[in-house]
């Protein structure tokens, strides 16, 4: 009864409009003044949670990826996936697909990589005579992969409210990512197209291709020096971050040439409103949690959970429900700081990696992004391009589909996700 009245009480909240971070300081503050009768404990376990070091990727990896915004590499990496694989049957909706995979990797953002390809890529499929909601779609799609691919901003906020190591999950996000990427390629080469009259483009030859990934050629590069680093143990996440944000700059000033003082003063005043609405939602997060400890409800949900006779398969397939359920009404963010601290202690008594259900957690995410009633990308995408919401809808359904086979996957395949990392050195 405790767990739905909190849970309840603070949904309604969201559904209000309140700002997160609002709806979970009101909420603990409710719950402890019940309690307590006070709020003294606050004040400290703020501070506790915002005082880490590794709090300083989240500045570093958005300031990162709005240089890399700013210096305009949307244009050459969809050029260049469109050389190499544009004459292909689909081959639009695979360079889309390889384009978000890539922009994924610098923007660590969701929106951002639907945004910044589709405004590109929608208008180039249309024009190949791609019917309106293939090309919908697939943007839709393509887009959540800045959830799974690191850097990604949830998987950072999933990392910092369990203390899950954020390089871990970093490499645990790669093969996912990846095989994320493949499916959606292959269903593109099968099925897109059809229903439309799709010219495709002749083969452009090699030169073209050469001079085109040499326009790119820094773009690609920024996943590698930030991950391999990582990956070869050279540098830390936070470390990693900094140098991430360092070869942007570089990129941008040197290589584009196209990056004044006044885009410098935009990323950084950007990178600041970001992080700042991030560090207040941790904040809350942080108050929420501690008030539901002092309650002891992540205790009775193990409790709970061990009456059931449920065991870590059984557990996991009840919680991706109720988190795609979720995700039709709640956005990211809240569903990983209302559900991380009531779940996370269950996690630990089953026995389940908390990195392998990181990475469960963020493709669940994904679906919430293309998910009505409130899925964020597809209401991005009728933003640049005004299209009917059941249009494109309809155009992401069927990756809806195929991200719940790669959920699958991942649930019958653990080493899917866990064998980068635990390779590389990342201890259980």
């Amino acid at each position: 009864m405790t767990m739905v009245l909190v849970f309840g009480g603070l949904l309604l909240l969201l559904l209000s409009g309140m700002p997160i971070f609002a709806a979970l300081g009101l909420t603990a503050t409710a719950i402890l003044m019940l309690t307590e009768g006070n709020i003294d404990s606050v004040a400290e376990t703020v501070y506790g949670h915002l005082d880490k070091p590794i709090l300083t990727v989240i500045p570093l990896f958005v300031f990162m990826a709005q240089v890399m915004i700013k210096a305009k590499v949307i244009d050459d990496l969809y050029n260049t996936a469109h050389a190499i694989v544009g004459h292909i049957r689909g081959g639009l909706g695979v360079a889309t697909v390889g384009s978000c995979t890539v922009f994924a990797a610098i923007s660590g953002s969701s929106v951002a990589t639907a945004l910044s390809i589709g405004s590109s890529a929608i208008p180039q499929m249309k024009r190949f005579g791609y019917p309106e909601r293939d090309a919908l779609g697939v943007i839709a799609a393509g887009g959540t992969l800045g959830i799974l691919i690191p850097p990604s901003g949830p998987m950072i906020l999933y990392a910092i409210v369990s203390e899950v190591s954020i390089g871990a999950l970093f490499l645990a996000g790669i093969v996912p990512g990846l095989l994320l990427a493949a499916i959606f390629s292959l269903y593109c080469t099968l099925f897109l197209g059809r229903g439309g009259q799709v010219d495709t483009p002749s083969w452009v030859g090699w030169e073209e291709v050469v001079r085109a990934v040499r326009r790119a050629i820094w773009a690609v590069l920024a996943p590698p020096v930030v991950l391999g680093g990582i990956y070869l143990g050279i540098f830390t996440a936070s470390e990693a971050a900094a140098v991430g944000s360092l070869y942007a700059l570089l990129v941008a000033w040197f290589a584009y040439g196209n990056f004044s003082l006044k885009d410098l003063y935009d990323c950084a005043f950007e990178t600041m409103r970001t992080s700042m609405m991030l560090f207040m939602i941790i904040a809350g997060a942080s108050m929420f949690g501690h008030a539901i400890t002092i309650i002891r409800l992540p205790v009775g949900v193990t409790e709970a959970v061990a009456g059931m006779g449920l065991g870590p398969l059984g557990f996991i397939l009840m919680v991706m429900a109720l988190i795609f359920i979720l995700g039709m009404f709640l956005e990211a963010i809240a569903i990983i700081l209302i559900t991380t601290p009531i779940l996370l202690p269950t996690m630990i008594h089953l026995g389940i990696d908390p990195v392998w259900y990181g990475i469960l957690l963020m493709i669940n995410l994904e679906l919430a992004m293309i998910t009505p009633p409130v899925g964020m990308n597809l209401f991005v995408i009728k933003a640049i391009t005004d299209a009917p919401i059941i249009e494109i809808i309809r155009g992401a359904a069927p990756y809806v589909l195929l991200m719940l086979i790669g959920l699958a996957l991942l649930i019958v395949f653990p080493e899917l996700a866990t064998w980068v990392p635990y390779s590389a050195g990342f201890g259980r």
